[in-house]
């Protein structure tokens, strides 16, 4: 009989080479299909899987179930412990065993540990955990809960300190502490301090956040570091408010830094404006033109900066000139109340156009940017694959339309919103150029009327560029354009021009794939309404004879709306968005104060709507800035319970695998709680794999979730500040979580 000579893939590829591999896959679920394959390929995915998060209940690690086989871990996340936010040396699991023993017998299973990511509730979860990893190299500690009265400020944190001296990266944007708590910890073990080359201190809970002293000292303390974050108060009302002087410190006391991100308090709500505010506040901020000169003449290795104010910084444009010249690494740039950062004259670019490397552009509050500055950010920063713009009322459709033409070779992300002029229709109309290429896009959900926006196409949907102000400033700097990438990525003051400098009429090329600016005449040397790339510049383009074009949206893979509380969602296609095939994530926040509404003219939000989009999966709906009555309701308004009902319904016929739910609240009692219809529609799921429901819930309210067949990842997380301590609200204990994940893993899981 002959044998079997069939060689599989073990046979043909060397081990080393087979490891490799495996080691390149970064998807969960796919490395635990590769674990599945045979006992060696189960062996290198053990052996190379670096990344843990451990999702179990926390009763577990005293029963001793925790997996033994990831020798290699060197992250790991005990930040998601089951029930969420409660404690490891909590009462009821300490008295199964000494939570000494339980401790050795984490660092047994993960000898190798460096980056750790833990729910540090209280004191005694650092001083069970910290000792166990002496060279842990970055912690990232998260706690939503108030911070429990400690014997010292900084005791937390100087516990961390003292017993990880290799501590390089620290992590506290979701920790709940004082910022005292910070600069003491800080003072008190100065080699740490020295050692670190990551802080991240950019929290939202802190409601004043880091005062100028603060600054001062903390980057005094920390001469190294590389990476810094933080939220800070620029409002000159407040007492000891960041202004030149802090600003000053950070660039002489920290000259090596890559990452600078300094936020106002109140940018972090991330609330949406009012589109009809002007973009100019009260008060400016006591920061000038001078000292952004000087900090960013002191920081020549900078690579991203964010600078998210909440009052005016004016007249902007002549530092952000030199922060082009200063800083030839940065890549991303976020500017919030800036004003005058483009302010074209005739065919001369400044400010923010002039920061030709930029990838990432996002503008926030600008009051004085108009389409012609807007054009001249496209025409500088021809190298932009992301783009946003938040609170300019002067912007309009064509603007921006334009802008996206300039830039159709590169741009990928877009965000577009709270702009007056842009509702939904009028905001996927200035973006069909690139249509085609765009993979991740945010708008806001405001229906504008499309006979008017018909109206606007055919009136003023386009530039003139036979006038002078308009089409010499948009074809001088393709002639003229002074700075183009070189073979070796960098940009240089050698360019190819147009064979007459002053041809207007010259076609602008754009940007190859690696992003060479070339340039080629055009045939008729008076036609002012030549074409770029094949498009008019004149005209709109891609017009099928209505106003509007062929809605396909080829790559457009995540979507994200806004949209005001009582709105529908159903004119989402009828806007522009009918086609996305390939789209598989959307996310949805709603927002506003329903106690001030009737009950809406519909029965449903719109959700089956979004059964058009046959790839979708995930889904982050976040209702968590609506406002009711989680109670009884006046005579004429709907309690949460109702609201949750409109905005779920029909969420079962979208074939979901993945959802994340941010529960409405009741501000007045502090409480976000899963309600019966809510309840009801979750479990209508049925291809749910994973549901994540950020608030609290009955018992016998989530125990309905055990009807889906297929989910297997559940959790309520409160992560809101303040996560209330004691749920009095409903009778979800640790004991419930415990018995609902009993109920839960009981499941037969078809894959």
């Amino acid at each position: 009989m002959p044998t079997d000579t069939t060689l599989t893939i073990n046979d043909l590829l060397p081990e080393a080479i087979l490891s490799n591999i495996i080691a390149a896959v970064s998807d969960v679920r796919s490395r635990n299909s590769v674990a599945l394959v045979c006992h060696k390929w189960r062996i290198f995915e053990r052996a190379t899987r670096t990344t843990l998060t451990l999702r179990g209940n926390i009763r577990d690690l005293y029963l001793f179930m925790v997996p033994t086989c990831f020798r290699s871990i060197t992250h790991l996340d005990l930040s998601l412990l089951s029930p969420w936010g409660h404690s490891l040396t909590s009462s009821s699991a300490a008295s199964i065993t000494d939570q000494a023993i339980i401790a050795d017998y984490l660092r047994h299973a993960f000898p190798e540990v460096t980056s750790l990511t833990l729910y540090a509730r209280n004191l005694s979860n650092l001083q069970l955990l910290a000792p166990l990893w002496p060279n842990l190299k970055q912690v990232k500690l998260v706690r939503w809960h108030q911070r429990p009265q400690l014997a010292t400020t900084g005791e937390e944190l100087g516990i961390l300190f003292q017993q990880c001296k290799s501590l390089c990266s620290l992590d506290l944007s979701s920790f709940y502490c004082w910022t005292d708590d910070v600069l003491v910890a800080l003072e008190s073990n100065p080699l740490v301090s020295l050692n670190l080359t990551c802080l991240n201190l950019l929290n939202p809970s802190f409601s004043e956040g880091f005062k100028s002293d603060e600054i001062s000292e903390i980057t005094k303390a920390c001469p190294n570091v590389k990476e810094f974050r933080a939220a800070c108060t620029f409002d000159p009302r407040y007492i000891g408010f960041v202004g030149n002087e802090a600003l000053v410190s950070i660039a002489t006391n920290c000259p090596k830094l890559a990452i600078l991100h300094l936020a106002d308090t109140k940018a972090l709500s991330n609330l949406r404006g009012d589109p009809e505010h002007e973009g100019f506040t009260q008060e400016d901020a006591r920061i000038s033109v001078l000292t952004l000169i000087e900090v960013f003449s002191g920081l020549p290795l900078l690579e991203e900066l964010v600078l998210d104010f909440c009052n005016n910084v004016r007249d902007s444009g002549p530092a952000l000139e030199v922060l082009n010249s200063k800083c030839p690494k940065l890549r991303h740039l976020k500017l919030g109340q800036f004003h005058g950062i483009s302010m074209p004259v005739e065919s001369r670019l400044d400010g923010v156009a002039l920061c030709e490397r930029l990838e990432s552009l996002s503008i926030r509050n600008v009051g004085d940017l108009d389409d012609m500055g807007l054009i001249a950010i496209a025409r500088g920063c021809c190298r932009l694959a992301k783009f946003e713009i938040q609170g300019c009322k002067k912007i309009t459709m064509r603007g921006m339309r334009t802008f996206v033409q300039l830039l159709q070779r590169t741009l990928v992300e877009v965000k577009i919103s709270c702009c007056k002029n842009f509702g939904a229709s009028s905001s996927l109309k200035a973006l069909e150029p690139i249509q085609s290429r765009i993979r991740r896009l945010h708008i806001d959900c405001v229906w504008d009327c499309t006979e008017e926006l018909q109206h606007l196409d055919a009136i003023e949907g386009k530039f003139d560029l036979n006038k002078l102000d308009q089409g010499e400033m948009l074809f001088q700097s393709f002639a003229h354009t002074k700075y183009l990438r070189t073979d070796d990525g960098d940009y240089g003051g050698n360019s190819k021009r147009c064979k007459y400098s002053d041809d207007l009429n010259c076609s602008y090329a754009g940007l190859d794939v690696n992003d060479n600016v070339y340039y080629k005449g055009c045939k008729n040397l008076y036609d002012l309404n030549c074409s770029y790339d094949g498009m008019d510049v004149n005209y709109n383009g891609y017009d099928n004879g209505n106003g509007f074009g062929e809605k396909t949206w080829d790559s457009l893979q995540s979507l994200s709306l806004w949209i005001a509380v009582g709105q529908l969602l159903t004119p989402l296609a009828s806007a522009g968005l009918e086609n996305c095939p390939n789209l598989e994530e959307i996310r949805i926040k709603v927002e506003g104060d329903c106690r001030e509404m009737s009950k809406p003219s519909k029965d449903a939000f719109g959700l089956s709507i979004l059964g058009n989009y046959l790839k979708l999966s995930k889904m982050h709906l976040d209702c968590g800035e609506i406002i009711g009555y989680a109670h009884t309701a006046p005579s004429g308004q709907m309690d949460l319970s109702l609201w949750e009902r409109f905005y779920l319904f029909g969420i079962g016929d979208l074939g979901l695998t993945e959802l994340d739910y941010w529960l409405p609240q009741d501000r007045d009692v502090n409480q976000r709680s899963l309600s019966l219809p809510a309840a009801g529609l979750l479990q209508q799921c049925l291809d749910l794999r994973k549901l994540f429901i950020h608030g609290t819930a009955h018992e016998h309210f989530i125990m309905f979730l055990v009807r889906i067949r297929g989910l297997r990842d559940v959790q309520l997380r409160e992560d809101y500040y303040p996560a209330p301590e004691s749920d009095m609200s409903t009778e979800m204990r640790a004991d419930s979580c415990s018995r609902f994940e009993a109920a839960l893993n009981r499941h037969q899981i078809p894959d």
